[in-house]
C-alpha cells in the first residue's frame, strides 16, 4: 500500500493533521491502537489568558481565529457543533490578583478578552466572590471525544484508518521507507506522551504531566458560563458539570487516584459549598504530552528525515493544533520552514 503520509496516533494532533493533509489532496493512513488517549478525555478548554499574572497565551491572536475557523469547517462538514464558546467567570484569589486583572483590562492588547472586573464582594451569577472576579471572553471548550469519533469514521470510510499496534522496530528505513505492507513517503509520529518511549524521538525534552478530571451530578443550578476558581468547571447541563484538572509528573499512567479526587472536590467545596455534596459520576486520568520549553515539537529526525514528529501540545492542544497542523502541512507539502521546529534541540539533546 502506497501513501504519502503514515500517521501514528489518532489523538487530536494526528487527526487534525491527517484532516488538513487529506483536504489538500494528500493520501494518508492513520495507525492507532484504539486505546483511550489524552485527547479523548481532555476538557478541550480554550482560555486565552492564564496564570496568576493574567498573561495572554503565546500567539493567541493568531491561534484562536485559526482554531475557530477549523472547528467551524468541521461542524459544517459533519453537521455537528464541536466547539462550544462560552464566557468564563474567573474568581480572584487575592487583592493582588484583582489589581493585576484591572491592569490587564486597561491594556489595549487584552480588552477583547476581558470585561471590566467585578468589585470584591460582588455576586455575579449569584456566586460570592470575596476578592472580585472578571468575565473573560473568547473562551470555550472542544468536544474532543465527539470530534475524534467523527473523524475516525471519516477516515475509516476512506480506507485511511487501521486499528493496529505500531512497533517502531518494524520500520524499514531503506531502500524504501516501509512499515508492514505500507510504503509511505514519510512517517509522522503523533503519539502523545508515548513519544517518550519512541526510539527515534525520545531524546526530545518532554515533560509529560498526568491530569485527572471528574464529572459531577448535582442539585445546584449553574450559570451558563465556564468557571475558574484555581481549577475550572465546565457546565455540561443544568445540573451536570466537569471539573479539573490535577497536574503531576509521577506516576505517568491513566489510573484515577483517590488523592486527586479529594483535591478536586475540596477545591470545589471551598469555592461553592452548595456543590460540596455533588455526586461523582465519572473519574478519568491520562497524561498530557507537555514539553520542557512549553513549545510543541514539529519537524524531522536529524539523521532520518523521512521520520517526523507532530507532538508536544500539552494542555493547549485545542487552541494550538489547528494552526500548527496547517503550517506543518505547508512544510510537508511545500517544504516551508516549520514553526516550533525541533531543530532548536538538535545541539543540546540529540545524542551524537
Amino acid at each position: 500500500m502506497h501513501v504519502d503520509f503514515l500517521i501514528i496516533g489518532q489523538g487530536l494532533a494526528g487527526s487534525l493533521l491527517a484532516w488538513e493533509l487529506s483536504q489538500r489532496g494528500a493520501s494518508i493512513l492513520i495507525i492507532d491502537n484504539g486505546t483511550e488517549n489524552a485527547s479523548q478525555i481532555a476538557a478541550g478548554l480554550v482560555n486565552p489568558i492564564t496564570g496568576m499574572r493574567w498573561v495572554k497565551s503565546s500567539d493567541v491572536d493568531i491561534l484562536l481565529p485559526a482554531a475557530k475557523r477549523c472547528y467551524q469547517q468541521l461542524a459544517a462538514v459533519f453537521g455537528q457543533a464541536f466547539y462550544i464558546e462560552k464566557p468564563m467567570l474567573r474568581a480572584m484569589r487575592s487583592d493582588a490578583e484583582f489589581r493585576q486583572a484591572q491592569k490587564r483590562r486597561h491594556d489595549v492588547a487584552y480588552q477583547a478578552y476581558l470585561d471590566e472586573p467585578h468589585l470584591p464582594g460582588a455576586h455575579p451569577y449569584n456566586i460570592p466572590m470575596p476578592y472580585g472576579s472578571v468575565l473573560q471572553q473568547q473562551t470555550g471548550y472542544l468536544l474532543t471525544r465527539a470530534l475524534l469519533t467523527r473523524l475516525k469514521d471519516f477516515f475509516i470510510a476512506r480506507n485511511s484508518y487501521r486499528l493496529a499496534d505500531f512497533h517502531p522496530e518494524a520500520i524499514e528505513l531503506g531502500p524504501l521507507l516501509r512499515w508492514q505492507d505500507v510504503t509511505p513517503k514519510r512517517i509522522i509520529f503523533c503519539e502523545g506522551y508515548q513519544a517518550i518511549h519512541n526510539p527515534w524521538f525520545s531524546w526530545l525534552p518532554f515533560q509529560a504531566a498526568k491530569g485527572e478530571i471528574l464529572t459531577l451530578a448535582h442539585q445546584q443550578t449553574l450559570p451558563d458560563a465556564l468557571l475558574n476558581y484555581g481549577n475550572w468547571l465546565i457546565p455540561l447541563a443544568r445540573q451536570q458539570s466537569r471539573i479539573g484538572a490535577t497536574f503531576s509528573h509521577d506516576p505517568l499512567d491513566n489510573i484515577p487516584t483517590a488523592a486527586a479526587r479529594t483535591q478536586l472536590l475540596s477545591g470545589l467545596a471551598a469555592f461553592s459549598p452548595a456543590l460540596a455534596q455533588a455526586e461523582v459520576t465519572a473519574h478519568h486520568a491520562n497524561v498530557r504530552p507537555c514539553t520542557l520549553d512549553k513549545q510543541p515539537f514539529l519537524g524531522f529526525h536529524p539523521t532520518h528525515p523521512p521520520l517526523a514528529i507532530f507532538n508536544g501540545f500539552g494542555a493547549k492542544g485545542s487552541l494550538q493544533i489547528p494552526w500548527y497542523s496547517q503550517r506543518f502541512a505547508d512544510t510537508l507539502l511545500h517544504n516551508s520552514p516549520p514553526p516550533a521546529t525541533i531543530q532548536r534541540h538538535y545541539a543540546t539533546h540529540f545524542p551524537t
